[in-house]
């Protein structure tokens, strides 16, 4: 079944004539990425060049999916929009509230009685707009997307960083903030910068223990986390061709993890094999009719240093495994080096679990792979040492799989744990036993994401990235630093043995099946449904309007923190047991930052309130500041905001009273949040100015009553010794975000033009 295949085929109608407007505005051959953004334009046809990092351009995206933490508060958004249903397809997937304990089946029910108002909550606001629902043990909403609704040169938005996954099947996918997605589905433009380009040439070809995993985690060795920051990641070459379209999926997924605005690869041959196997022979036959459009110019991918900002080569060839970490995705280690930088630093080297799945390895082809590993072990008599947790990617894998006997391969291993079709301990939906005391301890997966705490709640769990069957081997050994490709492993005889190579199936030869997909399709008139939220809930709150800004300089403001270094989406809103509460803002709110590490003294969650001198908790503190009237600001390090969307992190301290966040650099979406949220996210003009800000500093803002576009911000910071500084902000607000902070929010505006 195809869905909204109407709409695709429109896409691909005007493809040749937009790409023919392109073509002669730009005045030379173009990249994928561009004739997609290109084809994409608000406007329609292009009139006009878009400089790369510099131009805001409106774009108008083919769909948009949500997953179920982040829905929710979309959701709410749009309520508030008044529009009777959303303007272009849309999906909602429960995937992130179902928490990995025991075993799918028990976990899942587990999930649903816990999230039943939640997931009601959504079930209904889907019928009545006009939304897709996928309901709870679905799936992960990016393999879920990837099966059903990607499609070669589409533009879609999520409200999820790791959206990026359906570059896979050849779209610019691009996470973002609810606030984004209720643009878009209330019939809006999308604003974006005018991305910069990447372009990854591939040459030579896989073979044994190297996977499409070891692509990004070599990549992201390179760029490191912030470096794709505002760029789009282009592959190319004979390599990627080789690539299965879920490998392509898992490494267009993890260019989250180098701050990308999304990655994306050219329509192929294992595309058409995907979208075939996945029963959209109808999209391939479309695609093919402007396949040439579908993919970047030959001259491009002949010589792109012409055409790319920045060119990095890889020979698939000579590509080793990877495994990187720990606390970071970007900390890229070759197998081979491994065991001598693990001594080197202490990490422990035993591991007790080894995970496989979430939406970056959970495809038939993933687990077809790792299974052959565990079958190998088996066969030769090895047992496992580690726990092995599997996480399959979506109903249609699990159904598939199990009736492939992969599923059954884990199960040999006695101590093998099958969740639920979930995101579970890749986002800290995860009970482990033990994680509570804190010990120092290693696990491996094959998620995308390994900062400290977030899969498990243990800041010392160091958590290390690898492909799924690298995962499965070291679980087998349980030691980090075993190497399969020359390394033995002893059996129950007493033989020492070698792993051999893995072995899978790119698609499965029986085709894929399942009995119920977990598919729940909206009325086609929602006007009669009524969506309940009781007033006394924990779990949902309807929103209020954020205040307009009232044309003033702020003055007489506080520090509310000072971040030290890393400070991502996590720090500032924690996931894991915060789940629950993302539907509610004021109570999520009391997870505000407490997870950054306070410059003044090197600690998590204190910080001074200067009312009473006493040092608390900072949601406390921060709510302190509003209940007293007295405005504040958080001061970041670099690339603050880094890893997911969630807007979470941007409503929170807008809604709590925190005016501005200054700091170093910003991830892309978060900044973008802070602004649809009608709060400043401003830089220092000169970093050094960082440790300048004291911890009892008066803040007031000079001139933002002459805030403009390209005009920075004059801020003057008086120390308690009445001494001061005068620190310069630069910002990239343009006159609609502008509007954005005057009106107090994004939604805030539209609501006025709706009135209008």
């Amino acid at each position: 079944m195809t869905f909204d295949i109407d709409m695709i085929k429109k896409v691909y109608e005007r493809y040749p004539e937009r790409i023919a407007a392109a073509r002669q505005i730009v005045g030379k051959p173009l990249t994928l990425s561009e004739k997609i953004l290109y084809t994409h334009l608000w406007e329609g046809n292009a009139t006009k060049v878009h400089e790369r990092g510099n131009s805001y351009v409106d774009f108008a995206p083919d769909r948009v999916a949500m997953q179920d933490a982040t829905a929710q508060m979309a959701l709410l958004q749009f309520m508030q929009a008044g529009k009777a249903k959303v303007a272009v397809p849309s999906t909602a997937h429960a995937d992130h509230l179902i928490q990995a304990r025991i075993g799918a089946e028990a976990d899942l029910q587990e999930g649903i009685n816990k999230n039943s108002e939640v997931f009601n909550f959504l079930s209904s606001v889907c019928d009545k707009y006009g939304i897709g629902f996928w309901k709870p043990g679905a799936g992960i909403i990016h393999q879920v997307v990837l099966e059903n609704y990607a499609f070669p040169g589409g533009m879609m938005i999520g409200t999820d960083s790791h959206t990026v996954n359906a570059g896979g099947l050849g779209m610019v996918a691009i996470g973002v903030g609810g606030a984004d997605a209720v643009d878009v589905m209330a019939g809006m433009a999308w604003e974006l910068k005018m991305p910069k380009l990447i372009g990854v040439k591939l040459t030579g070809k896989m073979s044994g223990w190297t996977s499409a995993k070891d692509v990004i985690l070599k990549v992201a060795g390179i760029l490191t986390v912030k470096g794709g920051t505002g760029c789009i990641v282009e592959y190319f070459g004979e390599g990627a061709e080789s690539l299965s379209a879920t490998g392509k999926g898992t490494i267009c997924n993890m260019g989250a993890e180098i701050g990308a605005t999304t990655s994306t690869f050219g329509y192929d041959d294992s595309m058409r094999r995907y979208l075939a196997a996945t029963g959209r022979q109808d999209v391939v036959d479309a695609a093919d009719k402007i396949a040439e459009h579908l993919t970047g110019d030959a001259e491009v991918y002949a010589n792109p240093e012409q055409y790319f900002d920045q060119l990095i080569e890889i020979n698939l060839s000579e590509l080793a495994p990877h495994l990187n970490g720990p606390f970071t995705p970007d900390l890229a280690t070759p197998v081979s080096e491994f065991r001598a930088k693990a001594e080197a630093n202490g990490w422990p080297l035993e591991v007790e679990w080894a995970l496989i799945g979430s939406c970056t390895n959970s495809s038939y082809e993933d687990l077809s792979r790792a299974a052959s590993i565990v079958e190998d072990a088996v066969a030769k008599g090895v047992k496992p040492k580690a726990i092995l947790g599997i996480n399959p990617g979506s109903e249609q894998v699990k159904f598939t799989a199990e009736r492939d006997g992969f599923l059954d391969s884990f199960r040999k291993f006695e101590n093998a744990r099958i969740f639920t079709n979930a995101c579970g301990p890749c986002i800290g939906q995860w009970d482990r036993e033990g994680a509570e005391k804190g010990e120092k301890n290693s696990i491996i997966h094959s998620f995308n994401r390994n900062f400290a705490k977030r899969a498990d709640g243990n800041p010392n769990t160091h958590a290390f990235v690898a492909s799924p069957e690298m995962v499965a081997a070291i679980a087998i050994s349980g030691r980090l630093d075993f190497n399969p490709i020359t390394d033995t492993l002893t059996n129950e005889s007493g033989e020492q043995i070698k792993l051999n190579e893995p072995q899978g199936f790119e698609l499965p030869a029986k085709g894929f099946a399942v009995d119920d997909n977990g598919y729940q399709a909206p009325s086609a008139d929602g006007s009669s449904v009524v969506v309940n939220v009781s007033p006394t809930s924990d779990r949902l709150q309807l929103l209020e309007e954020f205040p307009a800004w009232d044309g003033k300089n702020i003055t007489g403001a506080r520090l509310l923190i000072k971040a030290f270094g890393k400070c991502t989406t996590d720090h500032i809103s924690m996931a894991g047991p915060w789940l629950k509460y993302r539907g509610h803002l004021d109570n999520i709110s009391n997870n505000m930052l407490i997870g950054a590490v306070n410059a003044f003294n090197m600690e998590t969650n204190k910080v001074k309130n200067v009312l009473t001198a006493e040092y608390g908790e900072v949601p406390a503190v921060q709510r302190a500041y509003k209940a007293a009237g007295v405005p504040s600001i958080v001061v970041g390090d670099q690339n603050y905001g880094e890893g997911s969307s969630r807007e979470h992190a941007a409503m929170e301290p807008r809604h709590l009273g925190v005016k501005a966040v200054l700091v170093k650099s910003f991830a892309r979406i978060h900044e973008t949040n802070l602004k649809k949220q009608g709060m400043l996210g401003l830089t220092f003009a000169n970093e050094a100015d960082y440790d300048k800000i004291l911890e009892d500093d008066v803040i007031n803002f000079l001139d933002l009553d002459q805030f403009a576009p390209g005009k920075q911000l004059t801020l003057e910071f008086i120390h308690a010794d009445g001494t001061k500084d005068i620190i310069i902000a630069n910002h990239t607000y343009n006159d609609q975000q502008i509007d954005w902070f005057k009106a107090g929010s994004a939604l805030n505006l539209i609501k006025q033009q709706e009135k209008n």
